[in-house]
Order: C-alpha cells, then structure tokens, then sequence
C-alpha cells in the first residue's frame, strides 16, 4: 500500500510526470544500455527499442501501475503484474536488474524535469517503484519455482525434428529437447522465448507461441516479418533454421491461458494471432472436451492464413473474413459480427494486432459478452495495459 503522504504526492505530480513519461523512458534507455550495452545481448530486445514499442509499454506499466494505487488503495493490481512478470520471466530478469533500472530510470526522472523532482517527490515516486518491483520479484520467484527454474535459467537447448512451410511469409517448425529429456509443462496460449546469435554476434530474443504442444513434440509458427527491427528474429529463423538445427527455448510463461470450465468459448484472431487460437482448440481436441466453441478469425486472403488446416479441421463452428480489393489496416473493423450468434455467457480469448483487439472487443462488449470474459494476449510489449 502506497503510502497516504506519498499517495498525495503522487496524486498530484502523476500528470506532470505522466504527460513526461515517453521522454523519460527516451532517456532512460538510451543512458542505460550506452553505460551497459551487454543487456542488449540476450535480454532486451533491439527492434523493440529501435520502434520505440518498449519504452511506450513501460511508461504505461509506470502510469497505469500509479493510476491503480490511487484508486484503489489496499489493492495488488495482479492483473497488470502478472502479465509483466511472464514477460519478464520469459526473456530471464533477475532480482539484481531491478537495481540497475531504478538508477537509471530515476536519473532519467532527474533529467527530464529537473527542479521539479523535490526530495518528497523522488521518494514518493521511489516508493511506487519499488512497490511494482516488489510486487513483481516475489511473482517472478514463484513463476520461476513452477519453470523448475534456478536464478532465471530455464533455457535449453532444443532440435528442429520438422520445419512445414504453412504460406508464403509463416514456417512451423516442430521441436524435441536435443537431450531426448522429458518436456516442460506447459498450458495453451503460453508462449517460449527463442535467443538466437545475429550475425553481428549479439544475441536476440523473441517470444513465440506454441501452437501445438503434444506429449512428445513442441510447435512454433512464426511468421517473416521484413522491414521492421523488430522482426529480425522471426526473419532470421525463417530464412536460415532447417530440420536438423538446434535452437535455445526458455521454458512456457504466459498468463493468457486456456481456462478449464464448461463456459462456451469464442476464439477470435487475426493474422499470425492464430497460433493461441490452434493451440487451444488442439488441447480441447486432445482432452475430449464437449464445450461449445466458436471461432473467429480475419485475414488477408485463405492463402496467407497460417494453420488454416488446423482450424478446418479442429473448429466445427467458425467463421473466417477475408480482405478484399482495399486491405483492412491490422484486420481491424473488417470481422462484422452481425449475423454471428455469439453464445450467452461465453468467456473470449483474443490475439491479433491492438487496434484489431480493441475494435473487437468493442463489438464483443455491445454483442453482451461481459468485460470480465474478455481475455487478451499482446505480441511483444504489451502497448494496451489498462485499456482492457
């Protein structure tokens, strides 16, 4: 609980230091990795700093994480923290890094506003920090001790038995542990980091979801993406690894997972927001499940659908949308859901591009679907903390 002397404080400088937040994250992370450039090797990811995608997540993590102290004194938004610390736990962090980003964060704090940064208000903004990193290094310790993980090491090291090319722009490459080990557990929607060396030598991470996880084999499906730092990863895999390669996983983290219950479900997706979508219905498939379950997905045509296959034979109510003539910007407002009988009391599970996610969510709110059934999962920083 933040407390009342600094909640007053905070109250009072959080649009100030809100409405400064992307220059301070700017600074923040250009001093950071200049004094220590080896986080850029197999921590941060460089596209998403190049797009400026991780610098806005982390000044909404910051605003929002403020925003629920206040309004809700007393309470862990667990929501916001759980989904950090699986990203988090994802790509390693450890207890030791919150230390270096609180020196470098509250530097940056100090530079951009200067004179308004008074003692009392450094420590009630210090206060809230280290609340969210206490909050979030007691989390990350437990999801850690569920990977069977020892100070945030869950990597290993696995083999590519299969590589299927499901378009023209996605590849699904099946896995096996290249020690023939038995694999981590791992529930579906949950995502794996892949750490590769680029050919400058630094090493990069991207996170995948499994979009198959049997008892024997693991799948990921990921799609090129040309021209964008951020899709070095994906390009690289995509051009380079071949049946016989070997690739460094970290064990699944994700908190958007597949609920057990006999609610009917409603499985919407656009693009590569697919692979959650095919892991799901897989399990649902494999354990027997009688749910009813519908699925939605938007794409550019049924050529560049990736698991097209999988869906047609998985999904016995569905229905898909297709752009036509002009393309639909991220699918958004191109799923129209008049017509589309979306069953009472269904619990939703979308992937897909923000603005998509937030159109549909949208129409799913004015269909009747309660906003408590509505669950997300966001591809790389999450740039919609508090908007769902």
């Amino acid at each position: 609980m933040l407390s009342a002397e600094s909640a007053e404080i905070v109250r009072a400088t959080l649009p100030v230091v809100g409405a400064s937040l992307d220059a301070i994250t700017a600074r923040f992370y250009a001093t950071m990795f200049a004094e220590r450039p080896e986080l850029l090797d197999g921590l941060f990811n460089r596209g998403n700093q190049a797009n400026g995608e991780q610098r806005r997540a982390l000044a909404g993590s910051i605003a929002a994480f403020a925003g629920m102290l206040l309004e809700h004194p007393g309470e862990r938004p667990d929501r916001l923290l759980a989904r950090i610390a699986h990203k988090h736990t994802a790509v390693g962090v450890t207890d030791d890094q919150y230390v270096i980003v609180h020196k470098y964060l509250f530097g940056a704090i100090a530079e951009v506003l200067g004179d308004a940064v008074t003692p009392e208000v450094a420590a009630a903004w210090d206060e809230v920090y280290w609340l969210m990193a206490g909050a979030l290094i007691a989390m990350e310790a437990r999801i850690y001790a569920e990977a069977g993980a020892r100070d945030g090491d869950t990597w290993r090291s696995w083999r590519v038995v299969a590589r299927r090319e499901e378009t023209s722009d996605a590849v699904s490459f099946l896995l096996r542990p290249a020690d023939d080990g038995p694999l981590p557990p791992a529930r579906p929607g949950q995502y794996v980091s892949v750490r590769v060396r680029m050919p400058d030598g630094v090493h990069q991470l991207r996170q995948y979801t499994l979009s198959g996880a049997g008892d024997r084999l693991r799948r990921i499906t990921v799609k090129r993406v040309d021209g964008d730092p951020a899709g070095e990863v994906s390009t690289l895999l995509h051009t380079t690894v071949r049946a016989g390669d070997e690739l460094t996983l970290s064990a699944p983290f994700g908190d958007v997972t597949l609920e057990d219950g006999d609610a009917p479900l409603v499985l919407v997706s656009a693009g590569i927001g697919c692979t959650p979508v095919v892991a799901m219905l897989d399990h649902l498939a494999a354990t027997g499940s009688g749910r009813r379950v519908l699925v939605l997905h938007a794409d550019r045509s049924p050529a560049a659908h990736a698991l097209r296959d999988d869906m047609l034979r998985l999904a016995a109510e569905r229905v898909f949308w297709y752009e036509s003539g002009a393309v639909a910007p991220d699918r958004a407002g191109l799923m129209d859901l008049d017509g589309v009988e979306i069953p009472a009391g269904a619990v939703v599970y979308l992937c897909g591009p923000v603005p998509f996610m937030r159109d549909m969510r949208a129409r799913l709110l004015r269909a009747g679907v309660a906003a408590r059934d509505i669950h997300y999962e966001v591809f790389g920083p999450d740039l919609w903390l508090g908007a769902a």
